[in-house]
């Protein structure tokens, strides 16, 4: 073994403790770095490869009644390789012993002959046998969180009769890997997918010889933009309703939404640790460099060059890294498979596994070696360049001199430990500023990575609390009329109704369009309020539209601008309406106007869609039973019981995500504050042996150090906080916000954790180093050469 190398093992042996703090920083790095982009990269290989093994289609549309002669014509659009057609119907579903009505979206499905697209996965069960009346598969998710059993029946409401079903299997299919009816929020409870026999259900809804939806796959290379123009076109006779492409599919939105999420925290947060990581291995070998300066003399003298010099520091570092991607290769595997076991809770693939691809571990070890060896030669390159008489010599004396407050006259103001502590610090501003950068940044991340759970509560709150006020919604099958509130208001426990009408539109400006629907609202409307994040109302006000802050972003307009609406429902007028205002709300891209005025736009009478009630709590059960009994009630949606499920789910993702960060955010203040403190009492030992020779105790000694050390952590703090907030606006303005967008919004008790949490790791760091103080060997530091 080679002098260099042996020296080498020696420096690492003698700073084990400070090598694996490094390490650990440098592991955290690399494993959120390979945890998030391997789960990222896992979704991507899952979502790609399931929709092209179940042939998942380009192009969605629905119509209102339209013949299936007409499938031959949309099969001659340019680039259409396969046309489905079929039936779908939501329709309330109850179970025995379950209160609230559910949602069930029921699709025909021919099980002799399946299609060739949504293709459907058989998870368990069997499938429904041919001629056999009333027997359904259902999506494996709504039988796991309703804990049903194969055999058990349900009933449906079709058509206004009541309909008893038979659970025989559950399936996967990909255009529900995130079932929900439309909304940002994951609906197993109360929204259930059913396919039962295509020809039993046309007929229950009198839909012989008719469809209302239709999928298309498409050729390679064709855009989905004119497909989605051509099949319009020929729907638009029948009631269509707009058609759209893969990228507007509600499931295959929020999926893509979620794996954007994960390149973002992959990218912004381990780039943080690996700059920490490279601060702090500067510093070590800054102090490393300079306490050798003798031995590189030494090294020089005896004929060894700069650079096998600078080699030996920098294989130093390159240790450091190779431990800490070591760990963070593990880390980042556990860290992947535990995210992807989250994911499995949200999206439903047939084959969900955890993929760790080389280029991963490739481009995170060489990003921390980079940053490590960029580290090491700006801590080395003055010292090694010495001529080796000059490196002989010890550096110069630091410079004293009296304090600020000393030279302003107010030296009373300090203790004398107070006076040396901040002299130390006042001597060295640098080293001083990046610590507590370091620490900050620790604060910062644990903000940065649970802040969400914050935003998550307020938009909750904002949207069920003041936005969406009713406690039921209901969703008419047809537009009744606006009479209905009155027999709402009959119904037992109802102490308010409250109506509105929701009408599906494309709106265009120039070569920009959008998909969208417009609300019509009252004028007194209570209920349903139009709020941003601040909570500042808005109503529509007469002669046009109001739309969300986003959808006009998308579409490129401002107040005053015209925009054409086509109208995709009813008599499907279109029209220009002028845009009359924006608002910052926080949920979908959406158009409100006055309700009477959509109304006349429409050009249809005075009628509705759907219903919100304001119910007396104990007379709620009451109210559900009634509702069962309306045909016309299409849809009963509790708003209480859907943030239940919500909540439930959430909470344990939340408690995860700060578990990690938590332990990621410590692992950098005890790196930073326990590495500054054992370079601190190295460059210092000399001082504090003499001051314990000259009759100060331990504890006074320790003061003068950790004093030092807990003036930074409380200068770190507040500025965390502050980083800390930025962080959060950076991560949210690189999230993609199309079904909803998350408000900044930070708890004080977010802000009291991630203080406490780094205070805490300093403390620990702390009194580690307080042991080294009172084990320091007075007559070995100082026979230390002057």
């Amino acid at each position: 073994m080679k002098a260099l190398d042996r020296k080498l093992l020696r420096d690492l042996w003698g700073l084990k403790t400070q090598v694996v703090s490094i390490a650990l920083v440098i592991a955290c790095g690399i494993g959120g770095f390979i945890g998030s982009l391997s789960t990222h990269g896992s979704l991507v290989w899952s979502r790609d490869n399931y929709y092209d093994t179940a042939r998942f289609p380009h192009v969605f549309a629905n119509a209102k009644r339209a013949p299936l002669s007409l499938a031959e014509r949309i099969r001659a659009i340019p680039g259409v390789v396969e046309v489905e057609t079929r039936v779908v119907r939501d329709a309330q579903l109850s179970l025995p012993g379950v209160v609230p009505p559910m949602i069930a979206r029921l699709i025909g499905f021919d099980f002799e002959h399946p299609a060739g697209m949504n293709r459907l996965t058989l998870r368990s069960g069997r499938w429904p046998a041919p001629g056999v009346r009333g027997e359904v598969v259902v999506n494996q998710r709504f039988l796991e969180a309703r804990h049903l059993a194969l055999g058990q029946g349900m009933n449906v409401l079709l058509n206004g009769k009541l309909e008893r079903l038979t659970l025989v299997g559950t399936v996967l299919t990909p255009e529900y890997i995130y079932a929900t009816r439309g909304g940002g929020m994951p609906d197993d409870e109360w929204f259930a997918v059913l396919w039962t026999d295509a020809k039993s259900l046309a007929a229950a809804f009198n839909m012989e010889g008719a469809f209302n939806s239709v999928l298309l796959r498409l050729a390679k290379n064709t855009s989905p933009e004119r497909a989605v123009e051509a099949l319009d076109a020929i729907l638009e006779p029948y009631g269509g309703f707009g058609a759209v492409g893969r990228e507007d599919q509600v499931s295959h939105k929020i999926l893509t939404q979620e794996i954007n999420q994960q390149r973002v925290f992959g990218t912004v947060l381990p780039a943080i640790f690996l700059l920490v990581a490279a601060f702090i291995l500067n510093v070590v070998l800054h102090r490393q460099v300079n306490a050798q300066r003798g031995e590189i003399a030494a090294l020089k003298a005896l004929g060894y060059e700069e650079r096998r010099i600078a080699a030996h520091y920098v294989k130093f570092a390159a240790v450091i890294v190779v431990l800490g991607v070591a760990i963070g290769i593990g880390l980042g595997w556990w860290l992947g498979n535990a995210m992807t076991g989250l994911y499995t809770d949200f999206f439903h693939f047939p084959q969900f596994h955890y993929r760790l691809e080389p280029w991963l571990v490739l481009t995170g070890a060489g990003a921390a070696l980079a940053a490590a060896v960029g580290g090491a030669l700006a801590a080395i390159h003055g010292v090694v360049r010495l001529k080796a008489a000059e490196a002989l010599r010890p550096p110069a004396p630091a410079e004293f001199r009296p304090l600020l407050l000393e030279r302003l006259g107010y030296v009373h103001v300090l203790t004398s430990s107070q006076r040396m502590i901040m002299r130390n610090l006042e001597r060295k501003p640098m080293r001083a500023a990046i610590t507590v950068a370091g620490i900050a940044g620790s604060v910062a991340i644990l903000i940065g990575g649970t802040f969400w759970a914050d935003a998550i509560e307020w938009f909750i709150d904002v949207q069920f609390g003041h936005v969406q006020r009713a406690d039921v919604n209901i969703a008419f099958a047809e537009p009744v009329s606006r009479n209905v509130r009155l027999e709402l208001e009959r119904l037992p426990g109802v102490q308010q109704a409250e109506v509105t009408r929701a009408i599906p539109v494309r709106l265009r400006a120039g070569h920009r369009s959008y998909r969208t629907a417009i609300t019509g609202v009252a004028d007194d409307a209570a209920l349903m309020r139009i709020l941003d994040a601040e909570l500042r109302e808005s109503k529509p006000v007469p002669g046009g539209v109001l739309l969300t802050a986003r959808l006009a972003e998308r579409l490129d307009v401002r107040p005053g601008d015209r925009l054409f609406a086509e109208l995709l429902e009813g008599k499907r007028v279109k029209t220009e309406v002028r845009v009359t205002g924006t608002v910052r709300e926080m949920a979908g891209m959406n158009a409100w106007m006055r309700l009477d005025e959509l109304n006349r736009l429409a050009r249809e009478g005075d009628v509705v869609s759907s219903a919100g009630l304001l119910v007396e709590r104990a007379q709620e059960p009451a109210l559900l039973e009634a509702l069962k009994q309306v045909p016309a009630a299409a849809v009963v949606i509790v708003n209480r019981t859907l943030l239940d499920t919500f909540r439930a789910t959430s909470a344990r993702n939340v408690l995860f995500f700060t578990a990690i960060l938590s332990a990621f955010a410590a692992t950098i203040a005890v790196g930073v504050v326990y590495n500054n403190a054992r370079i601190q009492l190295a460059e210092r030992a000399w001082e504090l042996a003499s001051l314990r020779v000259l009759g100060f105790t331990r504890r006074e000694v320790s003061v003068l150090l950790l004093g030092e050390l807990a003036l930074e952590i409380a200068a770190a703090i507040p500025l965390g906080f502050l980083a800390g907030f930025w962080l959060a606006a950076l991560l949210i303005a690189l999230m993609i916000h199309d079904v909803m967008e998350f408000p900044l919004v930070i708890f004080p008790a977010t802000y009291l954790y991630a203080g406490a949490i780094v205070a805490a790791a300093g403390l620990v760091s702390a009194l580690i180093v307080r042991v080294r103080i009172d084990r320091l060997d007075l007559v070995a530091v100082l026979k230390t050469r002057e």
